[in-house]
């Protein structure tokens, strides 16, 4: 470039100066505008210029506002001061060009200004500016809420608090990427939510906040709690049914955060509280629904689900059959019965139904017909592990004996005679009562037991149970059988005696015949007296020349035992039977005595086997007479002796707890136990020999 070039580029310049001042000079209008950007941010603690430029007048007033309010007003090249309001007076600070001036600038500055310019005969200018005054963002926390999360939760919110610092920009991320607000997130002034929080939701969120002069980020790592899900369950090794004895493991699991609990329960019990239950040895008992529950010990939320565990085992024993009576002894009701075992057996009478049948235990009734009468039915028991079967026979009842008893109630002081009637029938027969003509039915005089096989009367008087005939009828569906029976008074039969080797002590037995109202007996004695005691203690002497009690022995009794006899005297014993206070007729008299060895009967049997001559037998005879004679007269002779023991008397009736033996009613009778017992009786004391004794009528 030469300098003519540089010459006329300065002639330009001037010329556009000149015309500009030119143009200014012919308009005069009034203009201001802003030199920086309307928008102005600054840094709490700077100073800051909201820079202006005008044109068209000189020395025009010039006011600032703060929103609506006049903080500054000044003339410009006024020698006065600007008008600055009081207090505003340590920040604000007017230039000469009509800009304004923040000197340490704080937050509470932060506003909109307008700034108004005017000339009189111009008119006003007027311009606008935002100023914006940050601090520096410090010491940032986020918060969460709830705390912990769950899933399944509403929402969750993180929100982010600070010391100090003003936040032009948030923004939030997820695992480093960043959240925009959609269905599931909101980003709100100072936190995010979000929705319907899933697991998936568990991770690192992280929030940056922005200023034009600071930048901080802060993080939180967020785990959302869930579960537990269903439970998983498994049997190892996976059958569809076990035996009895074998031998699993259940294995129960379930996904959460944290990993759940799982505890397995049967029967209300806790088995194992690791997810594994072992099972040895597994019997039918354990068999069942076996439930697992999981629990997620933070969150207190818990599921279950059940497994059931089958076990099969045979039913135990066999099945069992049997019959009884329904429909007010019209009809018939088979049984089945073969319980336990899983599943159950299934059961079936063929011969009489192909349609119905049962588990475990089963009914079938129908009606009574005679082909029924003593024929086998058969049970089929079908199981998965065996099939069985039992039988069972119906029949009507049988002959039979009633048997009578008869006791003495010392509350009421009344005579008690039970009479049983048992026949042998399938299903079991049902008694009924009678007495002539009349149905018995209980009452006070009158008892029948609860399965009717006994009767119980009851009168003070023994004749009263001798008015009528009893009856008894046993009946079931198949038919009945009838027995009569009439009560006797007191009696005795079969009495005998045993005295021992030395013959001291005898032993009396007797028996009572079947249908005898007996309630106690008399121990009767005619001979020598016998050492006894009063009821004051004292000794006394009973007379030898009649009969005397020494002895009062119960119902029941069938033997009684006498001590301290002397062995060269003559006794003479007999038992009277008592109902209450009636006697019946005494029993055949027996002795002892010397003279006593040989009884007719016995001397006759003796005869009876020697064949010899008639003479012979009436030489005999007559030497045994003579014998007999000779050593009664001795006994007669001799001094007597007391005795030193007293004879035992039993003064209380006990009641009669064995029954007499069966009416006779054309069968055969049992066998005579009293006498198998006394023969024994006997052959102890007398040292294996069988005694002699005289039987007197």
């Amino acid at each position: 470039m030469t300098w003519m070039d540089e010459f006329w580029r300065l002639n330009a310049v001037f010329l556009v100066i000149l015309l500009s001042f030119s143009f200014q000079g012919a308009h005069c209008e009034l203009v201001v505008s802003p030199v920086v950007p309307t928008l102005v941010k600054a840094a709490a603690g700077s100073t800051v210029t909201l820079a202006v430029s005008f044109s068209g007048a000189p020395d025009p007033t010039v006011t600032w506002f703060k929103e609506n309010l006049p903080v500054v007003t000044w003339t410009i090249d006024s020698s006065s001061p600007p008008d600055i309001a009081p207090n505003y007076r340590q920040v604000l600070r007017m230039r000469k060009d009509g800009s304004l001036t923040f000197v340490n600038v704080t937050r509470n500055y932060t506003s909109n200004y307008t700034m108004k310019m005017t000339k009189s005969g111009l008119g006003t200018a007027v311009t606008y500016f935002t100023l914006l005054v940050f601090d520096n963002i410090q010491n940032v926390e986020l918060h969460l809420q709830p705390d912990p999360v769950k899933e399944g939760i509403d929402d969750f919110t993180l929100q982010y608090v600070m010391s100090q610092g003003d936040v032009e920009q948030q923004m939030w991320f997820f695992n480093a990427k960043e959240i925009k607000t959609d269905s599931r997130y909101s980003v709100e002034q100072n936190s995010l939510v979000v929705r319907r929080p899933k697991r998936s939701d568990t991770g690192q969120y992280t929030v940056k906040l922005e200023n034009p002069f600071s930048t901080v980020e802060t993080d939180m790592n967020v785990t959302v709690l869930y579960g537990p899900d269903e439970p998983i369950l498994e049997a190892r090794p996976d059958r569809p049914f076990y035996l009895s004895g074998d031998s699993l493991s259940l294995f129960c699991q379930a996904e959460g955060l944290p990993q759940p609990t799982a505890v397995w329960v049967f029967g209300g019990e806790n088995l194992s509280h690791d997810g594994v239950l072992n099972l040895t040895n597994v019997q039918t008992s354990q068999g069942g629904n076996y439930t697992c529950m999981v629990l997620n010990g933070q969150t207190k939320e818990q599921r279950q689900k059940n497994m059931t565990l089958n076990v099969y085992e045979r039913p135990s024993g066999n099945p069992v059959c049997s019959v009884q009576s329904v429909n007010r002894n019209t009809g018939l009701q088979y049984h089945c019965l073969w319980w336990g075992g899983t599943p159950l057996a299934w059961l079936s009478f063929p011969a009489l139904s192909n349609t119905s049948s049962g588990a475990g235990n089963f009914n079938l009734t129908v009606t009574t017909s005679d082909n029924l009468n003593r024929k086998t039915i058969t049970c089929v028991a079908v199981h998965p592990v065996e099939q069985n079967q039992c039988n069972v026979t119906a029949s009507s009842p049988v002959d039979f004996l009633p048997a009578v008893r008869t006791t003495f109630d010392l509350g009421e002081g009344k005579i008690v005679v039970t009479i049983q009637c048992v026949s042998e029938a399938s299903p079991e027969a049902v008694v009924s009562w009678s007495k002539g003509s009349e149905a018995v039915i209980s009452g006070s005089t009158y008892q029948i037991s609860n399965n009717t096989t006994q009767l119980e009367i009851r009168y003070y008087n023994v004749s009263s149970f001798l008015l009528q005939k009893y009856a008894c009828t046993c009946l079931n569906p198949l038919g009945s059988r009838r027995r009569e029976i009439q009560l006797r008074g007191p009696s005795i039969s079969d009495f005998r005696l045993f005295p021992n080797q030395a013959r001291t002590v005898v032993t009396l037995t007797w028996e009572v015949p079947p249908a005898s109202v007996v309630t106690g007996f008399d121990i009767q004695m005619k001979g020598p007296n016998l050492p006894s005691e009063n009821h004051n203690g004292s000794q006394i002497r009973g007379s030898s020349n009649k009969y005397r009690t020494i002895q009062l022995k119960p119902g029941s009794a069938r033997s009684a035992d006498v001590f301290n006899l002397d062995p060269d005297s003559t006794y003479r014993f007999r038992v009277v039977p008592k109902a209450r206070i009636t006697e019946g007729k005494p029993s055949e008299v027996q002795i002892l005595g010397p003279g006593g060895g040989l009884s007719g009967p016995a001397i006759a049997g003796i005869a009876a086997g020697i064949p010899c001559s008639l003479l012979f037998l009436l030489l005999l005879g007559g030497f045994i007479y003579l014998c007999v004679y000779c050593n009664k007269n001795k006994s007669s002779r001799q001094t007597r002796y007391p005795v030193s023991r007293a004879v035992e008397k039993a003064i209380t009736a006990q009641p009669d707890s064995t029954p007499h033996n069966l009416l006779t009613g054309g069968l055969k009778s049992p066998p005579d136990y009293n006498r198998l017992h006394q023969v024994l009786f006997l052959v102890k004391h007398m040292g294996g020999r069988l005694p002699l004794f005289v039987d007197i009528q």
